[in-house]
């Protein structure tokens, strides 16, 4: 797919990952969309990048539909919110879960869903969506963050065989570490381990170039951790020894009580 003169759809605009993406979407020849709750932030984004902004609670499944019909010409979908669901699931609400199946799982499902079948009938577009290297790896403190990721992985995958020979391709792309921007970001944690960050500008990168070149699966880490993810995907009960004594705990924390008022 060109992103030049393509009607683009990006979710979660209004996140320091979000606004990256904006901006390079915009900058490849985009006719862009963009979708997030916060009126004002979407605003000021939409400003700067040229951008139609349309607001929507991803948590809303009313507004999920009213997105997707608003924006049936959508050749790229970029699915990019989402919360970040960190801390023991005995500490959540049923409410609280549920914001967070619907955000970072559910919407993304939908909307694919509901913009597929234009993009069939025109026999052309493509899927992006942006998980996580948690997509891979499950960690302490994030089982319902791991598996709205794993759940997305799998989905973006069969998807993708799904809809072979239509004319419509799927991609997932995987962060890990984002440093100055993003859910990591915003708590002021250290990596574990001095494990190598990445920045916006490369997630864009990698959904740029998984458009163009049909790609099914882009993760966005310093090579230590991909391969640290691959491993722990093959061997849970290993990885979970290494998590034990490699210092995430004190990670984990931090992460989870910077994350706890997001829910």
């Amino acid at each position: 797919m060109h992103i030049s003169g393509s009607n683009v759809l990006l979710t979660g605009a209004t996140g320091g990952i979000g606004t990256a993406l904006a901006a390079s979407l915009a900058a490849h020849g985009a006719r862009l969309t963009i979708t997030g709750r916060r009126e004002g932030a979407l605003k000021a984004t939409a400003d700067a990048c040229g951008a139609r902004a349309v607001v929507a609670d991803l948590a809303v499944r009313g507004d999920v539909e009213r997105l997707a019909e608003t924006c049936a010409e959508t050749d790229v979908l970029v699915a990019n919110a989402a919360l970040p669901a960190s801390g023991d699931l005995l500490d959540y609400t049923e409410e609280q879960l549920d914001r967070a199946l619907d955000v970072n799982l559910r919407a993304p499902v939908v909307l694919s869903r509901l913009l597929a079948a234009e993009m069939v009938a025109r026999g052309r577009g493509h899927i992006v969506l942006v998980g996580s290297i948690s997509g891979k790896a499950a960690t302490k403190s994030s089982s319902l963050y791991n598996a709205t990721k794993f759940g997305l992985r799998g989905f973006a995958l069969a998807l993708r065989q799904d809809l072979r020979g239509t004319g419509v391709g799927v991609s997932l792309v995987q962060p890990g570490f984002v440093r100055d921007a993003g859910m990591f970001a915003a708590t002021g944690a250290t990596t574990p381990n001095r494990i190598r960050t990445v920045t916006p500008g490369q997630v864009a990168e990698g959904v740029v170039r998984a458009v163009r070149r049909d790609l099914t699966e882009v993760n966005v880490a310093p090579l230590e951790l991909r391969l640290l993810s691959a491993v722990a995907g093959q061997f849970p009960r290993f990885a979970e020894r290494v998590q034990a004594r490699g210092g995430f705990d004190g990670t984990l924390r931090q992460i989870v009580e910077a994350q706890r008022s997001r829910r």
